[in-house]
């Protein structure tokens, strides 16, 4: 799991110049929001350990079948991006794990044609391909291609296509299914299972796991499977939202790997101390209960870190930093516009690789609804102005 620099938890000291006022009141929000989580980057080593002993196990396990490549996970979300709205003991540690053609196999994505979504919806076809020919056939293996069927069925472990695919699509229930009975008749042979008792908790498309120190401590980590786009940062995922209701072979276009790329170029740009990440946390403390989304406020701050200094977001200017993201989302309501980040941006750090189709392209609305409904946006105005 790449790791987000934490220099913006820092509680050292501020300088005699600052307000004392002002430092008074920053630190009563960090007592009252709770804003500190000390432990974040440890547990973020701890689950990186796991899941790496873990694929490490899949490797040597399924070497010789045709399951999915299993590649090096990629943190992902609030916990792996250095901040969480969360309290400590509710932290779920999410990661991505990339998915690839194994021997013979190839990967398709198509378009899907769910209707009108959000997020672009997609579908992975998977093709037999010829391994008789190239630089270097491999003599243990039968061209699913080219031998018979009664062959392949003798000397041969099935395709993909005939374990964890629905039609010729790949199925993200079958897949989520197969990787939980692994994690079950692995975990004896990890290491940290020495140190935490594990339990697979229920998910039809993800494998979440409950790890439980002697102690009573809890762990909770998410493994989501996904489809890199090309050699970009932008995955399909296999997990829909919670209000999605989605067939099996559906995987939905997700940019949370380009964001957690996003904040780990921004702690490395960033003045020692910078507050964005305090920011992030006290904002979503602040939303709690409200009808606006999580994702909305971090959309909101990433505009804004793109569009003021990052000098300008040192400790000290954290209340100001509070106002200008709560301003602008009040702004987005009244205009019933919050434009999505990765779409048509021109300030798009370089680092950072979209698909050619991103750029030029008409930008999602994450406040569409509002625009479409104006009673929803009325009321969001006035718990808005509540808070």
């Amino acid at each position: 799991i790449h790791e987000v620099d934490d220099r913006g938890d820092s509680e050292s000291e501020e300088s005699e110049e600052e307000n004392p006022a002002e430092m008074n009141m920053i630190w009563i929000f960090s007592r009252r929001f709770q804003l500190s989580v000390p432990k974040l980057a440890s547990r973020r080593r701890v689950v990186q350990e796991l899941l790496s002993d873990l694929l490490q196990v899949s490797h040597s396990l399924f070497s010789d079948s045709f399951f999915p490549v299993l590649e090096q996970v990629i943190g992902v979300g609030s916990a792996c991006e250095g901040w969480s709205p969360h309290k400590e003991e509710d932290v779920v540690y999410c990661v991505f794990v990339p998915l690839k053609p194994p021997r013979g196999h190839a990967f398709h994505l198509e378009p899907d044609t769910m209707g009108e979504m959000p997020q672009m919806s997609m579908r992975v076809r998977v093709e037999l391909v010829c391994t008789c020919t190239g630089e270097q056939p491999d003599q243990n293996m039968l061209c699913f291609l080219h031998h018979s069927e009664e062959d392949l069925k003798r000397n041969q472990v099935a395709s993909l296509l005939h374990t964890l695919c629905t039609g010729p699509y790949l199925d993200g229930e079958k897949i989520a299914l197969w990787f939980q009975t692994f994690v079950i008749s692995a975990w004896s042979v990890v290491p940290q299972s020495c140190h935490y008792s594990m339990k697979v908790l229920p998910s039809c498309r993800s494998c979440k796991m409950k790890l439980m120190k002697a102690s009573g401590r809890s762990l909770f980590v998410e493994m989501v499977f996904s489809v890199q786009q090309g050699d970009s940062d932008i995955f399909l995922s296999s997990q829909p939202t919670e209000a999605q209701f989605l067939p099996s072979t559906t995987w939905l276009e997700s940019y949370a790997v380009a964001e957690a790329k996003f904040f780990r170029h921004v702690a490395m740009q960033a003045p020692p101390r910078s507050c964005h990440l305090k920011c992030l946390r006290l904002c979503a403390r602040l939303l709690e209960g409200s009808r606006l989304s999580i994702y909305a406020l971090k959309t909101t701050v990433m505009h804004l870190l793109t569009l003021i200094p990052l000098s300008e977001w040192q400790h000290r200017y954290l209340l100001m930093r509070v106002d200008d993201i709560m301003r602008y989302l009040h702004c987005c309501l009244e205009e019933k516009r919050l434009k999505h980040f990765f779409f048509d941006n021109e300030d798009m750090p370089k680092e950072i690789s979209l698909p050619p189709a991103f750029q030029g392209a008409q930008p999602l609305n994450l406040f569409q609804h509002l625009a479409q409904d104006p009673a929803a946006q009325t009321e969001a105005l006035k718990e808005f102005d509540k808070l």
